[in-house]
């Protein structure tokens, strides 16, 4: 095997943030737009909510549910001006004008006083052409929270409907990059999954990147460069407190992915010459190596059953993803469709395998049924897409993507079909990393 090149390591290594150069804001805030839907998708009718003897709220609670399944890609809501009726419940429903708007399900609900400064929500969800109640409930919040309530009816909709979970009420990590040379900033921002309410994380004049969820949503890993070389962090999103974990001074300390059970990181290091991945107990500090040999060996995720990982190495020549056992072993090669495949992310399921695929010089997210003999569709346009990201139901996908001079995200649905652009108004925006399900209110 041919020795690797120490530049071409780092560029593999970090890939997903090299092409897009990470980003930071001062806020965070991302400019959204949904850039295409789907005509075939189900129709639904989110009406208004009403709110009687309610001071006017800083969230339209019907307009974030319609947003939500409209991005989705399996739902297409009715526009909201071609509602006609605005029923607040299912006995003000006149299902004969809905079935004439074509519609299959019609949610509608009511916003009143809960007294101490909280409000209630109550909502509906049913079926137009039986006429039958599927889902009720409510919430209770303050009005700020209003939005994590909106996306929580979402949730309920989309799994009453489709039978599997909602995943709108999860959060996203990024890194945004603004300003040039000596008075480049770079922030780790938290947000909704949406783009909505962003919250910046860890701040720097070196390059952050990286950020990696771990299973319960406590707490992100990342890469700093702030020490002059990289190393890796985790910080702890309830007390603001973070830890260095990975800080050898020789090489690269990089490409955190925690372990199912939370309990270990894998990553990619370099200290003994060559790139090569091992699995970091976080309570002993123990490293364990897991590849071996003279080939790049990066960017690692786990197989949710935590039994074997997926990582990237050109030990066949070029970048392609390979699988391995958790506790080291011999690499089977997964990906040969295409000359370049790398950064990959696994779905929750294991059914399918989103990654970078490089022809020439165009580099998309492609997708690999590996349940159909490693079939292939592809999710973006290209020319330089990076960094796939499953939302933790695999129904919405989540990555970055080259415009210009600066980078932008996207979040598409798992058929390609609705993209939302999420970009940042002066600077850049890359890392995308979408995170695990949220504890219900």
């Amino acid at each position: 095997m041919r020795r690797p090149n120490p530049l071409y390591a780092l560029i593999l290594c970090l890939v997903a943030a090299l092409f897009a150069s990470t980003a930071a804001a001062q806020t965070g805030g991302l400019d959204i737009q949904i850039a295409n839907g789907v005509k075939t998708a189900t129709p639904i009718a989110v009406v208004p909510y009403a709110q009687p003897g309610v001071a006017p709220l800083p969230t339209d609670v019907a307009d974030v549910i319609r947003a939500d399944l409209n991005r989705c890609g399996k739902f297409r809501a009715l526009a909201k001006s071609d509602i006609v009726e605005f029923p607040a419940k299912g006995a003000d429903i006149n299902y004969a004008t809905w079935r004439l708007l074509k519609q299959d399900y019609i949610t509608v609900g009511h916003i009143s006083d809960a007294g101490n400064g909280m409000v209630r929500v109550d909502y509906e969800l049913w079926d137009v052409n039986r006429q039958q109640n599927l889902l009720a409930g409510y919430f209770t919040a303050p009005p700020g929270d209003l939005r994590g309530v909106a996306h929580q009816i979402a949730d309920a909709i989309y799994q009453k409907i489709t039978g599997v979970r909602g995943a709108f009420w999860t959060r996203i990590a990024y890194i945004t990059q603004v300003g040039l040379g000596n008075n480049t900033n770079y922030s780790l921002v938290v947000a909704d999954s949406d783009g909505f309410n962003p919250q910046v994380v860890a701040r720097s004049h070196e390059s952050l990147m990286s950020p990696a969820w771990s299973p319960d949503g406590k707490k992100i890993a990342y890469v700093s460069f702030e020490s002059g070389n990289s190393q890796i962090y985790v910080q702890d999103l309830t007390t603001g407190a973070r830890q260095l974990v990975e800080s050898h001074k020789k090489g690269i300390n990089g490409a955190p992915a925690w372990s199912p059970d939370g309990r270990r990181l894998a990553v990619a290091l370099s200290f003994t010459g060559h790139l090569e991945l091992y699995a970091l107990d976080l309570a002993s500090r123990q490293e364990i190596q897991l590849t071996h040999g003279m080939s790049i060996n990066t960017e690692p995720v786990w197989a949710a059953d935590g039994q074997s990982l997926y990582f990237t190495s050109d030990r066949s020549g070029r970048p392609q993803i390979y699988q391995i056992p958790a506790g080291g072993g011999t690499p089977q090669r997964i990906s040969f469709q295409g000359t370049y495949n790398s950064n990959s992310d696994i779905s929750y399921d294991g059914k399918e395998l989103a990654m970078v695929q490089g022809n020439g010089n165009v580099y998309r997210i492609a997708v690999m049924d590996l349940g159909l003999g490693g079939q292939v569709h592809y999710l973006s346009p290209g020319p330089l897409d990076f960094g796939p990201s499953w939302a933790p139901n695999a129904s919405m996908l989540l990555y970055g993507a080259t415009e210009g001079p600066r980078g932008v995200l996207y979040a598409t649905s798992s058929d390609g079909m609705v993209r939302q652009r999420l970009a940042l108004a002066n600077g850049s925006v890359s890392d995308p990393s979408w995170g695990p399900y949220r504890q219900q209110q």
